[in-house]
């Protein structure tokens, strides 16, 4: 049996338990989580996923994201996902959710952010080839630019807007 995910609705209410593939194949709604890593100097984590990735190989991404298990919540997934693909476990911060119609198939995207400390950073090799950091600009440069996995795009776009205003990190 394939990875379980909650099947939700336009409100992100649940409706049942499925295969994650199904709810890809179907088009069904289900959700994910992502964490921003941000260093104390506001720098932000970029990493490149390996050639032999079953999503988006060689494709670099500012997050770490990952789907969410049956009945965990998405603050949970996200600091799980940050364990599993970085090494590390930190509090993670909620900025916001939305929509995302997906490269792969629609679904809730909520969306965290976490300070870590770039030395303690250990990737997993199945998830992670290379990793780096950026400053705000240089991410704003490269994002729109660079080979970034699709969804990585669009969360960056509201991610930019959401933070326009704020001071700390400037994109």
């Amino acid at each position: 049996m394939g990875e379980l995910v909650e099947r939700v609705d336009l409100q992100d209410r649940v409706l049942g338990v499925v295969e994650r593939g199904e709810a890809v194949r179907n088009r069904w709604l289900y959700r994910m989580s992502m964490v921003i890593c941000r260093d104390a100097e506001g720098r932000y984590l970029v990493h490149r996923r390996p050639e032999s990735s079953s999503r988006f190989p060689g494709e670099y991404s500012w997050l770490v994201a990952g789907a969410v298990e049956v009945g965990e919540s998405y603050a949970a997934a996200a600091r799980r996902e940050l364990h599993e693909e970085m090494g590390v476990d930190y509090p993670v911060r909620f900025r916001f959710k939305f929509l995302c119609e997906g490269a792969l198939s629609p679904y809730w995207f909520a969306v965290h952010e976490a300070v870590v400390e770039p030395q303690q950073i250990q990737p997993s090799a199945d998830e992670v080839s290379w990793h780096g950091w950026l400053s705000g600009s240089e991410l704003a440069q490269a994002v729109p630019r660079g080979n970034y996995v699709p969804d990585s795009r669009e969360a960056f776009a509201r991610y930019a807007e959401l933070v326009a205003g704020e001071r700390v990190p400037p994109l």
